[in-house]
């Protein structure tokens, strides 16, 4: 593992302080509900609406003040290859019994819980829309455990 030691700026000038949101382009709206909401266990904090009234977006908290964001788009359908996106990380305290909450909610995983490079627990599955979701539960000896206390 290796740990970063330059920054263009340093840590008291940095200005950007946390991730605020992540959006996705969703085809049916609903089972994005679904599995975020019910299975994840994300709660919907807001809509924001087009000036003809329709749906425009669905705003999902994570906590701390940051959200996820759904674009309802009808017949969307994602292609890797055009993307940039990766996966999104969503933190939890406890893997195990998150996990276990979640498969029991219907969420389906598409790895087995491991241990990252980075040090860290790990857990994958994917949206209805096919973007990669991973749970990371933060080891006090991993890398960004150091960069948070750095």
């Amino acid at each position: 593992r290796q740990r970063g030691t330059t920054s263009r700026f340093p840590e008291e000038e940095q200005v950007i302080t946390q991730v605020g949101h992540t959006a996705y382009a969703v085809n049916d709206i609903e089972a994005a509900r679904r599995y975020y909401c019910d299975g994840l266990g994300l709660q919907e904090a807001f809509q924001l609406h087009k000036d003809d009234g329709t749906l425009w977006i669905v705003y999902l908290k994570t906590g701390n003040g940051t959200f996820l964001e759904l674009f309802p788009t009808p017949g969307f359908e994602p292609n890797d290859a055009e993307v940039s996106y990766k996966h999104l990380c969503l933190l939890v305290d406890d893997m195990e019994a998150t996990v276990a909450e979640m498969k029991a909610r219907g969420v389906e995983f598409t790895s087995e819980t491991n241990r990252g490079k980075d040090g860290n627990t790990q857990a994958w599955t994917r949206d209805p829309d096919g973007n990669r979701i991973e749970l990371m539960q933060i080891a006090p000896d991993s890398l960004q455990a150091w960069a948070s206390r750095s």
